[in-house]
């Protein structure tokens, strides 16, 4: 625990502090720009939706914009903190509406805990904001803040603690209660709590059909029965049954379905057990559950479970529904939030949870076999299908219900939503997954480097790959402890502590070079030198992969690799290639970044051909275009005709392969150019594969575009090795070592066959 209050507090001041900041998404680089941005050219905008209100969508961001507003009275499990110390939470809900759904906000705490201060803030934010997410406020308060906004205001005004809960709770009862046979008009429901979240729940378990008179709550002063006085009030009281039951033990007796919604150990084994067959027990108290599934596996074998812990099947997880609830109802510019909504944003996540688990999900998780059945009733929540199954049922809801202002084509609509996930967010993703499948052992030959052992601790707790660190053991583990960190599941290896091998390794190498000048005495010395035992050790079978670089230049790591593993069957010369990833837009890669300094056309063809035979392995459609200064032939000179022979050696040899070339960068990546003035041009869409003549241009564009441009560069993935090795650029971060580990370990699944 003192770990994990070190790594949280770490994470929220390193840097800028906190968790979010303020994007312009407009330049503001001369003169020209901030007169438009701002005075004189800002008045346009002002004018036109002073004329026509519905403009401010079209000339601001308010469309995509929601605050998250708390006056901090009921925050996690830390009950009345108050607004200054909410605010951790109320910035953690906007990154993840941004990182889920895309939606910008701003956290609003309120210094008031009268619900009226809260109310007229709120309605005092309507020309700024798309809509409003409250959070964290206590109830009854929170019941009176939203249904007054909600009758008062004309966008969506939605209290997720309430509702969240809610939405997700009755898509796994809808799965859950079908797995048993059993049916929603005839279960018999006990509550655990009487809460915001609690009676919302039940609320909206009603509305999918579960009769209120089957229906117990049980509070701190025990079941909520007809004739009860204690405790009671205008929300409680529609809950009120005839019963004899009195407390939960009582009220569990027989029961289907238990929601917790309460306290850390309310519930006893001696209650389950009293349950029907088939009980389905929703123990949702945060971070410690009602009752543990181990706790309930000791006296029912029966029995389906789901918590709020990410660390169990079945999570109940509120990030499965407001950003997509809000992104569906911002995107038909809804009115409100209503029940029905709702109801379709629960019908959607359970439909969800029945199709056909994709690998990118399977992996991220500790099981591949993740299937519709009682530990999967619900989406997990980086199921990135989420966005686009809940936010256009919700669209589809507020149009149905008569909230919508404006109507979508639910078929372009989704398709929208498809592509603002993005293949260059999405790739790393999906390596990640694909690495997790089969972890490949990879060995790092700088295993003494600060940011190698950092990493490899990382890789082993997020499941990338088996690392195999080279140095002396005492040395590595003296360097972790001084960082803090664990080397559990991490080997090392020292090369001059294992003599049989090195001299091993001395031998292949030597019968592989000894007519290229190596001499047995050289061969054996290498044997001590980390970068020449580590690629014996790829060779040899004793690891899958190797990532080595943090510490040398480039060339000093391929050097020694090609001597021990030289260049795979059929390829002439390696080259290295970047991923570029970029917000809303295409994944693009360029290449050669990393070898080939001064290529002739043949050696041009092969890296169009090798870059384009990794980006299908990705399973993506490669468009290449051969860069240069010139557009098609405009400049006659020796590399342009270089660059446009190596393209006609490739339309000769894979016919196949879309592509074109010599064309300048811009002109290969702009529609209006390519197609306007080009339409000759074997390229039918902007090429997302760019080939530089020369090794300088491609490098230093790829260092551009990752440092000023907005993208995110992944790489260097080097091609055309016999087996897996890939070169670390100098001096680089924990993240990229990361990213290059998973490219080698799934660059080894593909080699055999593992994907």
């Amino acid at each position: 625990m003192a770990k994990r209050r070190e790594e949280a507090l770490e994470y929220h001041t390193k840097g800028r502090p906190g968790k979010i900041e303020v994007v312009p998404t407009k330049a503001v680089t001369t003169a020209r720009d901030l007169s438009l941005a701002y005075s004189p050219g800002v008045a346009e905008p002002c004018r036109e939706i002073d004329a026509n209100p519905e403009d401010v969508f079209k000339y601001t961001a308010r469309g995509n914009l929601v605050a998250v507003v708390s006056n901090g009275t009921a925050v996690l499990g830390l009950g009345n903190i108050g607004p200054l110390a909410a605010k951790p939470v109320m910035e953690g809900k906007g990154v993840l509406f941004k990182r889920f759904a895309g939606i910008d906000v701003f956290d609003l705490e309120v210094g008031s805990e009268d619900p009226d201060d809260v109310i007229r803030f709120c309605q005092l934010l309507e020309p700024t904001v798309g809509g409003i997410n409250l959070e964290d406020i206590s109830a009854p308060a929170c019941f009176i803040i939203e249904r007054t906004l909600r009758e008062t205001m004309d966008i969506p005004v939605f209290h997720d603690d309430q509702h969240g809960t809610a939405i997700i709770a009755a898509a796994a009862l809808m799965n859950a209660v079908d797995l048993t046979g059993k049916k929603l008009d005839e279960v018999k429901v006990v509550f655990s709590g009487a809460g915001a979240s609690a009676l919302s729940t039940a609320d909206h378990f009603c509305r999918l059909g579960v009769p209120r008179e089957h229906i117990l709550i049980v509070d701190s002063k025990g079941v909520i029965y007809k004739g009860r006085k204690e405790g009671m009030n205008e929300y409680k009281a529609p809950y009120a049954v005839a019963t004899k039951a009195r407390s939960l033990a009582d009220a569990m007796k027989g029961a289907d379905v238990f929601v917790g919604l309460s306290v850390k150990g309310l519930v006893t084994g001696e209650m389950v057990a009293s349950m029907a067959d088939d009980p389905i027990i929703f123990a949702l108290a945060n971070p410690d559950p009602e009752i543990l599934p181990e706790e309930v596996a000791e006296v029912r074998n029966d029995a389906i479970m789901a918590t709020g812990r990410s660390d169990y099947p079945n999570q109940v997880n509120n990030v499965l529904g407001f950003p997509f609830i809000f992104r569906g109802a911002l995107d038909v510019r809804a009115k409100g939030i209503n029940a029905n909504m709702m109801l379709a944003a629960t019908r959607a996540l359970a439909e969800l949870a029945r199709e056909e688990v994709p690998d990118t999900v399977r992996g991220a998780y500790d099981g591949s076999d993740i299937a519709f059945g009682r530990d999967y009733l619900i989406p997990k929540p980086f199921d990135h299908r989420v966005l686009f199954y809940v936010a256009p049922a919700v669209a589809k809801a507020a149009m149905d219900s008569g909230l919508a202002r404006i109507d979508l084509d639910l078929e372009e609509y989704v398709d929208r939503l498809r592509a603002s996930l993005g293949p260059g967010r999405e790739v790393m993703r999906w390596m990640t997954n694909r690495a997790r499948r089969h972890k490949a052992r990879v060995v790092f030959p700088e295993g003494h480097n600060d940011t190698v052992i950092r990493a490899a601790a990382q890789m082993v707790e997020e499941g990338i790959c088996q690392p195999v660190l080279m140095g002396r053991p005492p040395r590595v583990a003296e360097k972790a402890h001084h960082l803090g960190v664990r080397l559990d599941g991490v080997d090392i290896v020292y090369a001059a502590e294992l003599e049989e091998r090195r001299h091993a390794f001395a031998a292949a190498l030597f019968r592989r070079r000894a007519r290229k000048g190596l001499t047995m005495a050289e061969a054996r010395w290498n044997m001590y030198k980390p970068i020449y035992f580590a690629a014996s050790m790829v060779e040899a079978g004793d690891v899958d992969a190797m990532v080595a670089g943090i510490e040398a230049n480039y060339g000093e790591i391929l050097r020694p690799a090609l001597q021990v593993l030289g260049v795979a069957e059929g390829v002439r010369r390696v080259a290295g290639l970047y991923m570029l990833a970029f917000p809303n837009r295409e994944l693009l890669f360029l290449a050669d970044t990393t070898v080939n300094i001064d290529p002739d056309a043949r050696t041009l063809a092969d890296i169009a051909q090798q870059t384009a035979a990794f980006v299908r392995d990705l399973g993506i459609q490669p468009r290449v275009a051969m860069v240069s200064f010139s557009n098609f032939g405009s400049v006659d000179h020796p590399e342009s005709r270089t660059v446009a022979e190596a393209v006609r050696i490739v339309q000769t040899e894979d016919p196949d392969l879309e592509i074109d070339g010599e064309v300048q960068a811009d002109t290969a990546v702009d529609p209006a150019k390519l197609m306007g003035n080009y339409p000759f041009s074997h390229l039918q869409a902007p090429a997302n594969v760019l080939v530089f003549s020369r090794l300088s241009a491609a490098n230093a564009a790829y260092k551009l575009l990752d440092v000023l441009g907005g993208a995110d560069a992944i790489g260097p993935v080097l091609l055309g090795m016999s087996k897996p090795v890939h070169i670390l650029q100098r001096a680089c971060s924990v993240q990229d070592v990361l990213n290059l580990a998973t490219v080698a370990s799934v660059d080894w699944q593909a080699r055999t066959k593992h994907i």
